[in-house]
């Protein structure tokens, strides 16, 4: 069989002139422009152009997407989270380290992160991806007590709000950051939210 003759197979065949992954990225878009509940599957094989039969070759249901979708921003964190904690250092150092991974995966994957810090926990997959960001979360906050309690971060301040405090601050930035809207800038987003969160804004006198 030729080339041609093959490819003409695969085209009545319903294969779409995408790839899984090419197929993952236009979902996203799709539910971050319309909400995960108020996208359907038709929106999507409108946006890629093709039938929407032709997904199904990839998928079985809309919510697979959504949990590949999901899982791509929480491995990220995961691996931002294990690397921290497997570092030999103080907790503030490691809490650091932590802010520091989770800003990078926010700007490799911001169309990702964006999606999971949207859901509403209306779906068993949006369940599970709660689950697993509250377990970062609570990370976030044990490294901040024990931190307080290392003497490195000021007693006077409660460790479980400043934790949420951080997260928040990190969570924001899906709201307006754009990758190349600051080509020049001269500090990192990572550099900056660390130099917020643990320097303070005030000049040393």
């Amino acid at each position: 069989m030729t080339a041609t003759a093959a490819e003409g197979i695969r085209r009545q065949r319903g294969r779409p002139g995408y790839d899984l992954e090419s197929v993952l990225q236009v979902a996203v878009q799709v539910f971050n422009e319309r909400g995960y509940d108020g996208a359907s599957m038709e929106d999507l094989a409108k946006r890629l152009g093709i039938a929407k039969s032709a997904i199904y070759h990839h998928v079985s249901r809309k919510e697979e997407l959504l949990r590949m979708a999901l899982d791509r921003a929480l491995d990220g964190w995961a691996g931002a989270a294990e690397r921290a904690q497997e570092l030999d250092a103080p907790a503030i150092v490691r809490l650091e380290m932590l802010v520091r991974g989770t800003m990078a995966v926010l700007e490799t994957r911001l169309p990702y992160v964006t999606l999971l810090l949207r859901v509403r926990g209306n779906t068993e997959v949006e369940r599970a991806a709660l689950e697993r960001r509250r377990s970062f979360d609570r990370l976030v906050a044990s490294l901040m007590e024990e931190a307080r309690r290392d003497g490195d971060i000021r007693a006077d301040v409660d460790s479980k709000v400043t934790a949420r405090l951080l997260s928040g601050m990190i969570n924001s930035v899906v709201e307006w950051y754009r990758p190349g809207s600051s080509p020049t800038a001269p500090v990192s987003l990572a550099d900056s939210a660390c130099a917020i969160a643990f320097g303070g804004l005030r000049v040393p006198r």
